[in-house]
């Protein structure tokens, strides 16, 4: 695997749950050391802040169109702390249980993330979010603007 590509991502939500969106930066050098970079993000109509953070690394790891090694940065501990801390491991052991014996959030969601991984090695990377990283805040505001966009999305698996 000599593709190595960095992903950023953020989600965002107006209200919680309210119209949401996300935002994916994929960035990579090819052999000829030339930089690339993609923006992906889309729109919701109603959905939480938590399903827009998963949806922004599940939407970039789609992307790739070969197996390749990530580094995805995100600045949701709900997704990072999900895979390095291995909950999303221990909730599918429990047949997506949590400690308390409660149902996981998100189930189809987290069942898509660990499908669009499933080719890659992918590191997961927390960062502070709003604290001046070039790339989160552009996600940011790419996943604000299709929040706030037209034409929004309908969040079929969403249960509130």
């Amino acid at each position: 695997m000599d593709n190595k590509i960095k992903i950023y991502t953020d989600g965002a939500c107006k209200g919680n749950p309210g119209k949401g969106g996300y935002g994916a930066i994929l960035t990579f050098v090819d052999s000829k050391g030339q930089y690339h970079e993609k923006e992906l993000s889309a729109g919701y109509e109603r959905t939480t802040n938590n399903r827009m953070e998963l949806l922004a690394a599940i939407v970039a790891l789609e992307a790739l169109k070969r197996p390749s090694e990530v580094v995805l940065t995100s600045d949701s501990k709900y997704l990072v702390d999900a895979i390095n801390e291995k909950w999303l491991d221990a909730w599918v052991f429990k047949n997506w249980k949590q400690n308390s014996k409660n149902p996981v959030k998100n189930i189809d969601l987290w069942k898509r993330l660990i499908k669009a991984k499933e080719p890659h090695i992918v590191e997961f990377v927390w960062i502070k979010g709003h604290a001046g990283h070039e790339y989160n805040e552009r996600c940011d505001k790419l996943a604000v603007a299709a929040a706030l966009g037209e034409n929004l999305l309908i969040d079929e698996d969403f249960v509130p």
